[in-house]
């Protein structure tokens, strides 16, 4: 399959596709973090190129429900939240048969301006083999849900919150934002084998 993975620089998903022998493709408008097949540049410059399947994991900033009370702080984020908005809208009605799109909870405004379509399922890291929490939630069209591979739900319950909630946890840093959206390896590897 011709895969799609927008918004992605670490190459993660991409070369989860890639190890089953699919043509996968990442895009960001940074470079990417792992050497392979990516385009930098504008996803929408080639959103119509015959892509097979396509998963996007558009900026959540300020679609996210954990960060709804800065739009009422700082008027300027509202401008921002259209234009996120408007880049999720587009990946959801691409003319691609097969579309994922990833991202955390999403506050009221943010499932206004996607028109009220709520998420297909919720998928937590420790599903996947990873013992921490983040809710991440994929919105799906012409795939199945997603199959939890490896439940380490009991194990993470023992940890600490930092340790469990590592993401929430993480000390302010220039890096703090890309960490925070890496997808996880188990989570790639489950999309690879089940959608691919």
């Amino acid at each position: 399959m011709k895969i799609l993975i927008a918004c992605e620089y670490s190459g993660t998903v991409r070369d989860a596709f890639i190890a089953k022998g699919h043509n996968a493709m990442s895009c960001d408008l940074l470079p990417t973090d792992a050497p392979g097949n990516h385009y930098q540049g504008d996803v929408k410059d080639i959103l119509n190129d015959g892509w097979d399947m396509l998963i996007a994991h558009p900026p959540c900033t300020y679609m996210c429900n954990s960060g709804v009370s800065h739009l009422h702080k700082d008027p300027s984020r509202w401008i921002e939240l259209f234009k996120a908005g408007k880049l999720f809208k587009q990946f959801l009605d691409a003319d691609i048969p097969k579309i994922v799109i990833e991202n955390p909870i999403m506050h009221k405004y943010g499932k206004q301006l996607i028109g009220g379509i709520k998420q297909s399922q919720v998928v937590p890291p420790w599903m996947f083999g990873h013992k921490e929490q983040k809710a991440t939630c994929l919105w799906i069209k012409g795939l199945p849900i997603l199959i939890e591979t490896n439940n380490v739900k009991e194990e993470m319950l023992l940890l600490p919150a930092n340790q469990r909630q590592r993401m929430h946890y993480l000390p302010p840093s220039p890096d703090r934002w890309k960490i925070r959206s890496t997808t996880y390896g188990g989570l790639a590897n489950a999309m690879a084998d089940q959608w691919g």
